[in-house]
């Protein structure tokens, strides 16, 4: 029997028992306030906390899918549709949460999204997701077939007709035939060039075709001469890298009449000291327009350089006499020509039109992920109009997302004070949710009673925990109070002294931020006995500790709102003066499925998988067990709360002086409760 429970032992992975210093999920209080605002229909609040509990918990799939719920619920469907495809990335296994992605793809105009998703399920071996799954992608595709047979007739009767090549070239893309679509999006943009937004398109399905040189000649193309939002999407598809001299004459061959390409292609040949090459870039966009008076500066500044003043001085002139010449360029010709410098008052733009300007400038950014940029705008904004609460929203949210709660927490306290309730309510959500977590003095209460069958008493573990926060340092110093105890320590039961100290244990120490789950800590007090001892043990003892912990958790953790499986691991390796001076390893894992009722209660059957080391292989510290167990969040229960019930089947590994059998059973049912002000 023992051979048996050994080779159990060899496949567990190590973690903590109860008494133990843990490291909770990070996500979990910001979680309960999700779901406390969700329960409430406060959904905006909600999904702010939604957010930020992902961004503490990055691979827990199901806060991306309560977050993507949640938008649905505001009719936010493209947002939930991002969520969906990221909440996918995290759990690939899940066909169920696949399927709904596809749908809302296609609810949402990405029908090539999800055609693709419904057609990896067409041989799912489940009949009933497969037989869903036919009939949605035959309900896109056929569609799609007719579409294209449809625009392909029209083109092929009237081959310069522009909606007809656009609208096939779409099609064409959305069924993923991208030979068709990269043929009909060059033909649209022959027809009409000043569409750039064809150039973006041309250029992805050209990079779906593994054709990545001109792929990028048609996105330099875009990125450059179109209207702001193109160009960003464009720049955000290119590579990080400057393009080289031949892709910008690939791009202006492209594209002829994009003035702001042919520019930048002429000042990168200034600065690579090819004169000629820039002076005909220069004499070229002078041609196609007279009025770009820069150009036409430049193109006289070299040609008045080589000695030709007679075909210089007329551009000069041009641009010297020009009503509406920038003061600076205009110094710059004159002094070229050998007048005299003229100071002219520069017109002020009105603070509303910078204002504007700046703000939708940093949405563009915002939208695009450019967040520095954003920054910079609103900044901007700011100093124009200081008392523009919108703005101010605007610096908190870029702030947060930048991961600067600090800053941000300071506008969103000012944003709070705007008439508009909308900008304030927001601020004010937003607030209450990262004060508690930058306040310098934090206190964590703890406690878990349990009855254990195997000792036939029951136990109590519990902590409260200040902790001080110096600005922004990594580690947090605290005070902290101890109790390990047990029923029927007054009777001097001999329980293992890890079991219970029989002792409260008031101690100071410091402690690491929590990083990925992982965080370390240590600890110095006293411990004094309850008991009126009678054993010759001391009342008051010195209590050193410390140790790292780690906890993770993976799936439908507790308080998910839909079921699923779910997976927690939690390691601790502590070193406690008292335990004759040895460093414990503690492991617990709970492998099981998570049957979500409400949001006020929950259920949880799993499996545990525990184990428990010593440096020193002493046998009360040297044991594993194995067996099943369930947790239970019910209606009523403050958050934070479970009850949980284990039936487990142990072993000793160690057997050396152990006076008790090698092999154990034990019940314990026992209450978490934790909270922090």
């Amino acid at each position: 029997m023992q051979s048996v429970y050994r080779v159990t032992i060899a496949v567990l992975v190590l973690t903590r028992i109860a008494g133990a210093e843990t490291t909770p999920d990070p996500a979990y209080p910001v979680l309960e306030r999700a779901f406390e605002r969700l329960n409430a229909k406060d959904y905006d609040a909600a999904i702010a906390l939604f957010r930020r509990a992902a961004d503490r918990s990055p691979t827990r799939a199901d806060i991306r899918k309560n977050l993507a719920y949640t938008l649905m619920k505001t009719g936010d469907t493209a947002g939930a549709r991002e969520e969906l495809a990221r909440t996918r990335a995290l759990d690939p296994n899940d066909h169920h949460l696949a399927l709904e992605y596809a749908f809302l793809c296609h609810e949402t105009g990405h029908t090539r999204e999800a055609r693709l998703v419904f057609q990896e399920f067409l041989d799912d071996p489940d009949p009933e997701l497969r037989a869903t799954a036919r009939q949605a992608f035959d309900n896109i595709d056929g569609p799609l077939a007719e579409a294209i047979a449809r625009w392909s007739e029209a083109v092929s009767r009237d081959p310069g007709n522009f909606s007809a090549r656009e609208e096939l070239a779409r099609t064409a893309a959305k069924r993923s035939n991208w030979a068709l679509a990269a043929e009909h999006f060059a033909a649209a943009w022959r027809i009409r060039s000043e569409d750039r937004g064809l150039l973006i398109s041309l250029g992805e399905a050209l990079r779906f075709l593994n054709r990545e040189p001109e792929a990028f000649v048609s996105l330099l193309a875009a990125s450059r001469g179109a209207e702001p939002r193109t160009a960003e999407r464009a720049r955000a598809l290119l590579p990080a890298r400057y393009p080289f001299v031949y892709e910008f004459r690939q791009a202006i061959a492209l594209d002829a009449h994009n003035l702001e390409l042919r520019r930048e292609l002429a000042y990168l040949l200034l600065a690579m000291q090819d004169r000629d090459g820039a002076q005909a870039e220069f004499d070229a966009i002078v041609g196609q327009s007279p009025g770009d008076l820069l150009s036409a500066a430049q193109l006289g500044f070299l040609l008045w350089q080589r000695g030709e003043t007679e075909k210089a001085q007329p551009l000069l002139e041009r641009v010297v006499n020009a009503p509406d010449v920038d003061d600076e360029l205009a110094d710059r010709v004159r002094s070229v020509l050998g007048l005299p410098k003229t100071l002219r008052k520069r017109p002020e733009t009105p603070k509303r039109e910078v204002v504007a300007e700046a703000r939708e400038m940093a949405r563009r950014s915002y939208d695009a992920g450019y967040l520095k940029d954003a920054l910079k705008y609103l900044s901007i904004a700011h100093e124009n109009d200081p008392v523009d609460f919108s703005v101010m929203l605007g610096l908190a949210r870029t702030h947060n997302m930048m991961h600067d709660d600090r800053e941000a927490l300071r506008w969103f306290e000012m944003a709070q004070n705007s008439a508009d309730p909308s900008v304030a309510g927001e601020a004010f959500r937003a607030t209450e949710t990262l004060r508690p977590q930058l306040r310098r003095v934090r206190t964590t209460v703890w406690t878990l009673p349990f009855y254990s069958s195997r000792w036939k008493s029951g136990f109590t573990y519990g902590q409260v925990k200040t902790e001080f926060r110096l600005g922004r340092l990594p580690l947090r110093p605290y005070a902290s109070l101890r109790l390990v105890g047990d029923t029927r320590g007054a009777i001097a039961q001999p329980y293992p002294q890890y079991l219970s100290e029989t002792a409260m244990i008031p101690g100071v120490g410091v402690a690491t931020d929590v990083y990925k789950g992982a965080m370390a800590w240590a600890e110095a007090g006293i411990a004094v006995s309850y008991l009126n001892r009678t054993d010759g043990q001391k009342r008051f003892t010195p209590d050193y500790r410390g140790g790292v912990s780690f906890s993770r958790g993976w799936g439908r953790m507790m308080g998910a709102s839909s079921p699923g499986p779910f997976f927690e691991n939690h390691e601790d390796a502590v070193w406690v003066n008292r335990f004759n001076n040895t460093l414990l390893f503690y492991s617990q894992n709970k492998l099981g499925y998570t049957l979500a009722t409400d949001e006020d209660s929950s259920v949880q059957i799993y499996w545990n998988a525990n184990v428990t080391g010593d440096a020193k292989r002493q046998y009360w510290a040297n044991f594993a067990d194995t067996g099943p167990g369930m947790r239970l969040r019910l209606p009523g229960m403050p958050p934070g709360m479970y009850v949980s019930i284990d039936v487990l089947r142990g072993a000793h590994l160690i057997n050396k002086d152990n006076p008790r059998g090698p092999n154990y059973f034990d019940f314990r049912a026992g209450v978490w409760y934790a909270f922090s002000r």
